[in-house]
């Protein structure tokens, strides 16, 4: 756990940006044996300054293997309604289907789960005094979009295919979205919407089939990284310590009712190409990238896109990315190694 804890540490000196105001307050925290919620979670423990923190689960003993009891729980389905008594202050709801092959899979339950864990957490808000809302949704919300568009600020969507299943999780973000901005507009819940590109680092779990991990694997296996698909897509990235920094920075000084994209915008990749710096650069060469592509995306991938995320919305609030993507798959790789994977 020890990389983890010098990356909270690297959160927590950036204090002049996103710090203020939280002193004694209740934070409610849904999704927090993910990646991002888990994050926020041991960030704000590591803060201390009389933060309680109140996190939604649904596996108890999961939760309680990371957090033990040092934060209290709620335990409940987020698709069910649920009952807390507590005052609270701020919601952090990042509660999200992350497996694309669940997506394709199961597409009617990654719409529902979304939708009415949203509608829940909004109804749940009406409820309560609070200061603050922090959706996180996701760059796919954006679709396929037009090349000429680049870069793309948060009003710029794409197409969705509603034909394609896999369109259930961004279509369902879309909802969600909109959802957010309707009670925001007609019950005045302060909310903000924090869209991240795709977020990988220390903390991700060790069965996450996403590219990051698959590459990651590559290395430590010493096994070529093979692409089912033509790698054309091109990646938006951003490191674990500055998507959690990006969602504090809009959580304190963002507008309610905006959206902002956290993503490391010097950073956009195709997948071919950040499959090469992999083998090039972090296996120095001793892995090669090959295709192999199937007739049937039966692995749940996106469609192509070229899209390029802008990040000056959230660059104007003071957030700025630190670690490039290099370091990234440094820092996982020795992630990775310190909990022996693939032993």
């Amino acid at each position: 756990m020890k990389i983890i804890e010098d990356d909270i540490k690297l959160i927590l000196q950036d204090r002049n940006i996103f710090w203020n105001n939280y002193d004694n307050k209740t934070f409610f925290v849904t999704g927090a044996t993910g990646l991002i919620g888990s994050l926020v979670v041991r960030t704000l423990l590591s803060y201390g300054h009389n933060i309680k923190i109140v996190a939604l689960v649904r596996d108890i003993n999961k939760a309680k293997k990371m957090f033990a009891n040092d934060i209290e729980y709620v335990i409940a389905d987020i698709t069910d309604s649920f009952h807390y008594d507590g005052n609270v202050d701020y919601i952090i709801h990042c509660a999200a289907i992350t497996n694309s092959k669940y997506m394709v899979d199961n597409p009617v339950e990654t719409i529902l789960i979304s939708f009415l864990g949203t509608k829940n957490m909004l109804e749940f808000s009406k409820r309560k005094s609070l200061q603050g809302f922090l959706y996180i949704s996701s760059m796919e919300v954006y679709g396929t979009t037009e090349l000429e568009k680049n870069p793309i600020t948060e009003n710029k969507l794409g197409f969705i295919d509603l034909n394609n299943v896999r369109s259930s999780y961004s279509e369902s973000k879309r909802i969600c979205e909109l959802l957010c901005n309707c009670y925001f507009n007609e019950y005045e819940i302060p909310i903000k919407i924090a869209r991240l590109a795709q977020t990988f680092g220390p903390g991700i779990s060790l069965d996450d089939n996403r590219v990051s991990m698959q590459f990651a694997k590559s290395v430590l296996s010493m096994s070529d990284i093979v692409l089912h698909s033509d790698g054309k897509s091109v990646s938006n990235f951003c490191y674990t310590t500055d998507a959690i920094r990006g969602i504090f920075t809009i959580l304190s000084k963002g507008k309610n009712g905006e959206t902002y994209n956290i993503c490391n915008d010097k950073e956009s990749r195709t997948i071919s190409e950040i499959a090469n710096l992999v083998a090039n650069e972090i296996s120095e060469g001793k892995i090669n990238v090959i295709y192999d592509i199937p007739k049937k995306n039966s692995y749940g991938y996106a469609p192509n896109t070229e899209m390029r995320l802008s990040s000056k919305k959230i660059m104007n609030l003071g957030w700025k990315p630190q670690i490039d993507m290099k370091n990234a798959y440094l820092k996982l790789l020795d992630y990775l190694k310190l909990n022996n994977f693939l032993k």
